[in-house]
């Protein structure tokens, strides 16, 4: 279900055939990306951010490297975060900063930085600790311009200087964001054949730390993070066939889950973590099971001739759960209930798979390839969809095959596969479909999953 392609034109709510020509011209693709960025929290207004290279606070020849890592880091958190316009350092006033008593703030409010906030501070290491302080100002508040002011601690390592960045620029992110939390700190599994055989690897969310996860020297394919972040689900080609295995983060290893029979495929964590959906052939046909997080208490909630696979729970009620099924020829993407009831289809052509429900409950987005045939225009894409009016926009453009999109815990990012490289590549962009780009680009790397905090 995963190997096509798909194009799409930019919607418009307009019902009038005769005025069709005529709006179309004035409802633009600008026009559809108000809309998603409106339901995602990327409507507001950017807030001007300079972000000067931490300043060394001692003389130990540590620092140099580390301060490297911290600066990349957090220059990039804030960058991708998609909330702020980062002042490029061409802009920035001559001099380093490192404390408050630096901060000339005329220099940074006015041109050419014209900046609203300035995040500064500096990094020393003594010995075997390295301390990292830093402030957010709004420079634009001279009387009252602290926002932020935070001390952080840990060995002197490139790990623990890159983790620190994550950690302050959540910190940023939260208190300029609305409140939401920052993604910086957040994991993304997925599964990578780079080894000879498809493993579960996991990585940071920008791309960085990649390492194994599953070295089961076989096929596993769809892991999924709990919600606590302790565990990872998927399924895998074990000596009885497909199973829902499950790999402990906290133990690094194996933990025990049933074996149902059948194929097992596509699991799916309920926002509490008290239940996992997933499809089952068990009885002969492939339908969605739900059971509890140990595996006990199976119960089917669907039953219709056609496959039913790969299943998502809407993460902000747990009460609805949306799945890709063949009832009714090329598979599409449907929904309900999350005992099975009120089932009802939410995609009317091509070719559509791989759904992912947003942390706010509004929106699904998945992979669809709305002219699907021989000759047909188009590619696979991915596109998003409102759940409560099922109007719909194109995220990718690009050709290739665009597939098994997953939302960042923050509903401001998404993260996909694509081949649009030559071979299949995990990338990142935000929820309005700007700022796409690759995160792997080693080996052949399909199936993202991103933690859920």
């Amino acid at each position: 279900m995963n190997d096509h392609s798909s194009q799409l034109r930019t919607w418009v709510l307009i019902r009038p055939i005769i005025f069709a020509v005529i709006l179309a011209s004035l409802f633009s693709s600008a026009f559809a990306q108000d809309w998603i960025r409106t339901g995602t929290g990327l409507g507001v207004e950017k807030v001007r951010i300079a972000v000067p290279d931490f300043k060394a606070a001692t003389q130990d020849p540590k620092n140099t490297d580390l301060l490297r890592v911290f600066n990349d880091t957090l220059f990039s958190d804030l960058e991708n975060a998609g909330i702020f316009d980062v002042v490029s350092k061409s802009f920035y006033p001559l001099g380093p900063i490192g404390t408050p008593a630096d901060v000339k703030f005329e220099g940074w409010s006015g041109p050419p930085a014209n900046a609203a906030m300035l995040a500064f501070g500096n990094l020393g290491v003594t010995g075997s600790n390295m301390t990292v302080q830093g402030w957010l100002y709004d420079v634009k508040n001279v009387a009252s311009p602290q926002v932020l002011g935070k001390q952080y601690g840990d060995a002197p390592t490139a790990d623990a200087a890159r983790l620190t960045a994550h950690k302050f620029a959540d910190e940023i992110i939260f208190r300029l964001g609305g409140g939401i939390q920052g993604i910086a700190e957040s994991k993304i599994v997925f599964v990578s054949s780079r080894t000879g055989k498809k493993e579960i690897w996991e990585m940071d969310y920008d791309g960085n730390n990649q390492h194994q996860v599953t070295h089961l020297g076989s096929i596993s394919l769809s892991p999924r993070f709990s919600p606590d972040g302790s565990r990872i689900a998927f399924s895998s080609l074990t000596k009885s066939g497909w199973d829902i295995l499950m790999y402990s983060l906290e133990l690094d290893r194996m933990v025990a889950f049933p074996r149902f029979g059948g194929t097992n495929v596509s699991p799916a964590w309920a926002p509490d973590g008290t239940k996992i959906a997933f499809s089952s052939s068990r009885s002969g046909d492939p339908e969605i099971y739900v059971a509890e997080a140990a595996g006990t208490n199976l119960k089917r909630i669907t039953s219709f001739k056609g496959p039913d696979v790969s299943p998502t729970w809407n993460r902000k009620t747990g009460a609805q759960i949306a799945w890709v099924s063949g009832r009714s020829g090329l598979p599409q993407i449907y929904m309900s209930e999350a005992d099975g009831t009120n089932a009802q289809r939410f995609t009317e052509e091509g070719y559509a798979v791989s759904p992912s429900w947003s942390p706010n409950g509004q929106f699904l987005t998945f992979s669809w390839i709305r002219h699907y045939g021989p000759g047909a225009p188009g590619a696979q894409d991915i596109y998003l969809m409102d759940i409560a009016s099922k109007q719909w926009v194109q995220l990718t453009h690009d050709g290739g095959r665009n597939d098994s999109p997953c939302w960042s815990p923050d509903g401001r990012h998404i993260v996909f596969q694509s081949n649009r490289s030559g071979t299949e590549q995990i990338w990142t962009m935000l929820a309005d479909g700007t700022a796409q780009k690759p995160v792997t680009a080693s080996g052949r790397n399909s199936q993202p999953n991103w933690s859920w905090k």
